[in-house]
């Protein structure tokens, strides 16, 4: 099985080639150009036609709201012309993967993206025996979620996190915040969201292009705007003198 999968949860993000479970080509986004700029070319650079890919996988988020419309909607439009399936995997699970990837049974793996205004997303997980990349790989104490780093360790406080490993670009910005050690180096994600992707597609865990929607966990602030907008459009009025109510 050949996959093709690409990662724009952040300004980088990454795009990897993995036959067969293996991973046989992994690279960096340019960081210094914009998703709109660089893809499909950064996928094409490596050297896989498009009809000979069986399962595009994509990161369904949470990062950057443009970054990831662009990056589903790259995968999407791929998937269509070839007739292929996607699977669309969360980026702070391919991050716990990653982490937790020498790790026992039993061990926590916090997974923390910067998500900017002085907030993490973040999830929490427990490393099982199950083999690497499969779902059962994984357990998930605490759902993807997005607040300060101080307000994610006091709603994880009924955890022993002193041994947990914190991974991702928010546990690095922010590790003086956690205390709890020095985070897990930041790695790329694109292979790891393949191999994720390898396994469910062999279940015949796939979707159609149009199943595959952006984890976002914030709201975006257009929504907040407009709901802003409407309060103050629709906020109740002094009555009049001369309502009929008035006396």
């Amino acid at each position: 099985m050949r996959v093709l999968a690409l990662d724009t949860t952040s300004r980088a993000g990454s795009v990897a080639l993995i036959e067969n479970e293996r991973v046989v080509d992994e690279r960096a986004g340019d960081a210094s150009r914009t998703h709109g700029e660089r893809l499909p070319a950064e996928l094409a650079d490596l050297g896989a036609p498009w009809p000979t890919i069986d399962v595009f996988a994509v990161a369904s988020g949470p990062g950057s709201f443009t970054g990831l419309r662009i990056g589903i909607a790259t995968m999407q439009g791929l998937a269509l012309v070839t007739g292929r399936r996607v699977v669309g995997v969360s980026a702070l699970e391919a991050l716990a993967h990653v982490a937790g990837a020498g790790l026992a049974p039993g061990a926590l793996v916090a997974s923390w993206i910067d998500a900017q205004r002085g907030e993490v997303f973040s999830a929490l997980y427990q490393v099982t025996g199950a083999p690497l990349f499969t779902p059962e790989r994984l357990l998930e104490l605490e759902a993807p979620a997005v607040a300060s780093p101080a307000a994610t360790l006091a709603a994880w406080s009924n955890y022993d996190l002193l041994s947990a490993t914190f991974a991702g670009e928010g546990a690095v910005r922010y590790a003086t915040v956690s205390g709890y050690g020095a985070p897990a180096p930041p790695a790329l994600l694109a292979g790891a969201i393949g191999r994720m992707a390898a396994v469910r597609a062999s279940r015949g865990l796939t979707a159609s292009p149009a199943a595959i929607h952006p984890l976002y966990v914030r709201r975006p602030d257009v929504e907040l705007h407009r709901e802003t907008a409407v309060a103050k459009a629709t906020a109740v009025r002094p009555v009049p003198h001369d309502h009929p109510l008035d006396g």
